[in-house]
């Protein structure tokens, strides 16, 4: 048993009295302040920066524009999947918000007044914002596309098409799709698409980077504290980053600048929140480039709305065909999806990848054919979000189902539980699907909100309206609809994480791990997970900063995996510990190791209570200073590109999730009266965490369901402040929010901070069309958008 399973986090005391670190108030000596100047233009030729008025403000230390960049940085050009993005702009511009020039100055109102003095000149190329307008024949090319792309975190090849936009295609072929739809009794088509959205974490991009004298062998090894001295750009590179990559953005930086890894230092304090904004370099190949250029600590951090212009959420459009049997069996589906990267690829091919088997969904179907297109467009880029393209996959997969389901007249969960993927299954990628618990999510989901119930009755009333006559109309009409949505997501694989357990001569233990704090719990639960074989309370143990120069390489905290697979790892380091001090203490206690066990920082002989000897006194008489424990885990498998044949994920994440509502006819408005999402775990560490990493992904799901969408004019963002762009708050929660932590005994742990989050659109959005008959196949489901719909249907 995992011990104590509602045990507080870890860092609760400092979280509620706020002295939790973050980047954003890390300071250095001498340090610099940044700002950057953004286009004007979604598309242009950058014939000249003159930033000659910027460099007489007072204060100011230094302009970095293309022409600094020679000799500078030994590679101008970075990506993690695709190298395109370059650190300010070269030869063109590609979005409203491309960098062209950065300043750094002795104080942020120093460098906010320079940047508006630097004169850029431009020649306006056309521009494309469609991903589906951007794959036309005509449409203007925002790369020149190599056969084979190298980036510093992809797990897949890439497949560019040549002479389009399209940076990486994604297929699927299993069975004969056009063999299954001739043969099908009934065939449908249908396209839904889902807009860009914004992260809008609390903590802004924010990055702080200074050069140094390398570190001695002894810091590297982590003895004492690390200070930094003066040094010159031929030294360390050290970023202190708001990243839930620091290896990852490590290896960039080494090779922007021509250095060895080891002469790149990335530490990551917590960070406040993230959602997937944070994944890949941002702000810090710019905050290192400024300070190499002046020779001094740069802190940048970007302004509230400049969140809009540095990363957001892919928008899609997808369409699915389906072949179906009479008698309610998928035959065929046929998958075509485009993914809206925008100006830089950043982890869209992985998204692509990710959202094309997504839109496959949960069940058993003999034959597939999946196209799915990461395709540049003249917007900021759109990278990882929480649910990683599965919102947008549901949201397609879910709709049509419920579609199919009433052209067949079928009940949509009796629809849905006949073509479910079970144990033992072969799925569309050829792997055996194993721990399948899609009917026990989908069964769960329904039964919260009385699935097969009569729907209440809503309160009469409405709302009065004026007809476009003037007369005065009846109330408008208050109907209710229900809706489902199962659905699974991938994790990454094939990945590695490596951990290390440290334990002194004074008895204290360290965890030394690279998965990144963001205000999941993450340090509880791996502390909890560590802390079991050691026979310890899990707030006994320390747990290092995150530091690349100290801590064991791990891929990424992302995709939901950091408590299955780094806590693997660190299971791993801690029995490997315990079993070097039980053979040590064998010897002592002259016992056989079989007797002993481990608790309260010390080893005990089974009904012998004073025969123990301390972790300490065992480190000690071992003559070493430190014991230290290394352990990696790894999951295998990995797909082909051109097939999409092999092992998608090493274990699938699964949820299903249900909505009942409430819709005025007269106005279009959707109220959520109650939603549940049923969430498999598996194995559950800390059950406090747990349940509020499922609000919390319930809530962004209503964001998503209801009103989030980045709206543009001409590329320039309009809505790009939180006045205008709307997110959840307490007054859109529905009457009933609940949930489900699914469990099974021996059960390997299941990731779920983003499972319940793509459940809720789809539910959300079949529910809307069981209420009406207004069937919604664009997100959100504003009240224009289903008023609309109504009015349209109605004639």
């Amino acid at each position: 048993m995992i011990m104590n399973r509602r045990s507080p986090l870890i860092d609760a005391i400092p979280r509620v009295t706020g002295q939790i670190d973050y980047t954003l108030d890390v300071t250095r000596p001498g340090m610099l302040h940044a700002r950057v100047v953004r286009s004007p233009y979604a598309h242009a030729r950058l014939l000249r920066v003159d930033a000659g008025a910027a460099r007489e403000v007072p204060g100011v230390a230094a302009v970095l524009t293309r022409d600094e960049l020679p000799g500078l940085v030994a590679d101008p050009v970075y990506g993690p999947q695709i190298k395109d993005q370059p650190v300010v702009a070269v030869d063109r511009v590609r979005y409203v918000g491309d960098v062209v020039a950065a300043i750094a100055a002795e104080t942020p109102e120093a460098a906010e007044a320079a940047a508006l003095l630097v004169e850029a000149e431009y020649e306006e190329l056309p521009a494309v914002f469609d991903p589906l307008a951007a794959m036309a024949p005509d449409a203007p090319q925002l790369h020149d596309l190599p056969a084979e792309w190298e980036g510093s975190a992809a797990y897949f090849d890439m497949r560019p098409v040549p002479g389009t936009n399209c940076c990486h295609r994604f297929r699927i072929r299993h069975g004969d799709v056009e063999a299954g739809l001739a043969a099908a009794d009934l065939v449908l088509t249908r396209t839904y698409t889902t807009p860009a959205a914004a992260h809008i974490p609390m903590e802004p991009h924010v990055a702080v980077a200074e050069w140094t004298a390398p570190l001695s062998e002894g810091e590297r090894l982590g003895e004492g504290k690390t200070p930094l001295s003066e040094g010159g750009p031929e030294g360390t590179l050290t970023v202190w980053a708001a990243t839930q990559t620091p290896f990852n953005t490590r290896d960039a930086l080494a090779a922007m600048f021509g250095l060895p890894a080891g002469q790149v230092r990335v530490i990551v304090a917590s960070l406040g929140g993230s959602y997937g904004s944070k994944t890949f370099p941002r702000a810090e190949p710019i905050a290192a480039a400024l300070a190499r250029q002046t020779g001094r600590p740069v802190r940048l951090v970007f302004r509230r709305e400049e969140l809009w212009l540095t990363l957001n959420r892919h928008p899609s459009a997808i369409t699915i065909t389906l072949g179906l049997r009479r008698d309610g069996r998928l035959l065929a589906k046929r998958v075509e999806a485009s993914w809206g990267t925008g100006a830089y690829a950043d982890c869209g091919p992985g998204v692509a990848q990710k959202g094309g088997y997504g839109a496959v969904g949960p069940y058993n179907i003999p034959n597939v054919a999946v196209e799915s297109d990461c395709v540049y467009t003249n917007l900021p880029p759109n990278g990882a979000y929480r649910g990683y393209a599965v919102t947008q996959a549901a949201w397609a997969s879910e709709c049509m189902m419920d579609e199919a389901a009433e052209a067949l007249g079928l009940d949509p969960l009796e629809f849905r539980l006949k073509n479910l993927l079970h144990d033992g299954d072969r799925w569309c990628t050829g792997e055996v699907m194993h721990g399948v618990h899609f009917e026990e999510c989908l069964r769960a989901a329904a039964a919260a909100i009385g699935w097969g119930e009569p729907v209440p009755a809503p309160p009469a009333g409405g709302t009065l309206r004026i007809t476009h006559h003037g007369e005065l109309a009846p109330p408008s009409r208050l109907v209710r609809g229900r809706g489902l949505c199962v659905l699974l997501k991938g994790m990454t694989t094939p990945s590695r994480s490596t951990a290390a357990v440290e334990l002194d001569a004074q008895g204290c233990i360290t965890l030394r791990f690279a998965t990144i704090e963001m205000g999941q719990g993450a340090r509880t639960v791996l502390a909890q997970l560590a802390a079991e074989p050691l026979g310890l309370p899990y707030d006994q143990l320390r747990i290092a900063t995150v530091d690349t120069t100290i801590t064991p390489r791990d891929n990424r905290t992302t995709s939901s995996r950091s408590t299955y697979m780094m806590g693997n790892a660190l299971d791993r380091a801690s029995r490997s510990l315990a079993g070097r001090l039980k053979a040590a203490a064998a010897e002592m206690l002259e016992a056989n190791p079989a007797d002993l066990t481990l608790q309260d920082g010390a080893v005990l002989v089974r009904g012998a209570p004073g025969r123990r000897a301390s972790f300490d006194e065992i480190v000690r008489a071992s003559g070493e200073r430190v014991w230290l424990a290394t352990e990696s885990f790894v999951n295998e498998g990995g797909l082909d590109p051109d097939s999409g044949q092999g092992i998608a994920s090493s274990h699938w994440h699964q949820g299903a999730g249900a909505v009942e509502v409430e819709v005025d006819t007269g106005t279009g408005k959707v109220e959520l009266l109650r939603v549940h999402a049923a969430i498999y775990a598996g194995r559950v560490v800390n059950r406090l965490s747990a349940e509020l990493q499922n609000e919390g992904s319930m809530l962004m799901g209503i964001g998503s369901a209801l009103f989030e969408a980045i709206e543009h004019d001409g590329g320039q963002i309009t809505n790009a402040n939180l006045s205008d762009y709307m997110i959840c708050s307490f007054l859109d929660l529905p009457r009933d929010l609940t949930h489900n932590l699914l469990e099974h005994p021996g059960a390997d742990i299941h990731g779920l901070g983003e499972t319940a989050l793509p459940t809720i659109p789809a539910a959300a959005g079949n529910a809307v069309a069981r209420a009406t008959g207004a069937r919604i196949r664009d997100l959100p489901l504003t009240p224009e958008r289903v008023l609309g719909r109504i009015i349209e249907m109605n004639g």
